[in-house]
């Protein structure tokens, strides 16, 4: 294999493309360049010399200017692509053609498929998807969820457990970040945050036991807003993908729809469509195989998760992660917690 890919090559190697796709790529343009928060993501325009391969695709390499904190998510998202992708079920990821790891130098990329001909986002951002484009969403995550639920494999060959032993280092990391979030604010970090958040700091082992009993649990993405969704575009069949990867973790399901919905979303459209999209989440993993997990064992991890979820926007801020994210994010999640009696939790 070749050096990784990287944003400082410009443009990418016609030659390189070709050896990856297995045809003769003989000119490959840079049509847009867009570099993210946490990585770099190019759309690249290809020509070939005899038989054709697909005519864009999207390489994603790591952020040169921005690697605190963020350095494993590269590898992390490669590991899925190599390990898991091939054993999940057809029709629900975007495919990736190439991944590189350079340990040495840090550098590494992506080669994924361009889906926009067929595909389009849910909605633009930043506003919600309509109703039926969120269940579209919602259905396809569970639907990736239940191929991995419970696997044995979980925690041995794929992925790692968090350990209990860990409690108390996890406990003084989310003081540390909850100070340097209350220093930033100041009066705008009001009494009612500060009291939830000693109290989560302070009940995390108790709170922690849902996730260590290991039972109903699966791979979840870690950064489930809807726009990580590629829908069909109108008369096109085809079925929904998921991509950005760079976040996936063992934990329970309802990670990915709380961050969806009560992180993301303002109340008026959240309250109107929380309960119907977790019914038709449900309805999604019975469909798909998965047994001995009720509705109201759903709202229990869906309320305890919205609680958990109120740690992003500190986690976001201590990561340097630019305000106009987290601040509202802060904002909504609070609001989610006290709609859905969260706080009863902590008592």
């Amino acid at each position: 294999m070749g050096r990784a890919i990287t944003t400082t090559e410009s443009p990418i190697s016609a030659t390189r493309l070709g050896e990856i796709l297995g045809r003769k790529v003989s000119a490959v343009t840079v049509e847009a360049s867009n570099p993210t928060v946490i990585s770099h993501v190019w759309r690249l325009k290809l020509d070939y010399d005899g038989e054709a391969g697909p005519s864009t695709l999207f390489l994603k390499t790591r952020h040169l200017d921005k690697t605190r904190g963020f350095a494993a998510s590269g590898p992390h998202e490669l590991a899925f692509y190599r390990t898991l992708a091939p054993e999940t079920p057809g029709g629900i990821l975007v495919h990736c053609h190439d991944s590189h790891w350079d340990q040495a130098t840090g550098d590494w990329h992506l080669l994924l498929e361009d889906l926009r001909d067929t595909h389009e986002a849910p909605s633009s951002w930043p506003f919600p998807p309509t109703l039926p484009r969120s269940e579209a969403v919602i259905r396809t995550l569970a639907r990736f969820h239940a191929t991995w639920w419970d696997d044995k494999r979980l925690g041995v060959t794929i992925g790692s457990w968090a350990s209990a032993a860990d409690i108390a280092q996890g406990q003084q990391q989310m003081s540390d970040a909850v100070a340097k979030l209350a220093d930033a604010l100041g009066d705008r970090f009001t009494p009612d945050k500060r009291v939830l958040y000693e109290q989560l700091i302070d009940r995390t082992e108790p709170l922690s036991a849902r996730y260590h009993s290991r039972r109903n649990m699966t791979i979840i993405h870690g950064d489930t807003h809807v726009w990580n969704c590629w829908l069909p575009r109108t008369g096109v069949a085809a079925p929904p993908k998921l991509f950005d990867w760079d976040s996936w973790r063992l934990d329970y399901a309802t990670d990915d729809l709380a961050y969806q919905m009560a992180l993301h979303w303002y109340p008026d459209i959240r309250r109107e469509r929380e309960s119907r999209l977790l019914d038709a989440y449900h309805a999604e993993l019975l469909a798909h195989g998965v047994t001995g997990y009720d509705r109201q064992a759903l709202q229990d991890d869906y309320r305890l998760s919205v609680l958990w979820m109120t740690m992003k926007p500190v986690w976001q801020h201590a990561y340097g992660i630019p305000a106009h994210i987290w601040w509202p994010h802060l904002a909504r999640i609070h609001t989610a917690v006290d709609d859905l009696g969260c706080r009863d939790l902590l008592t």
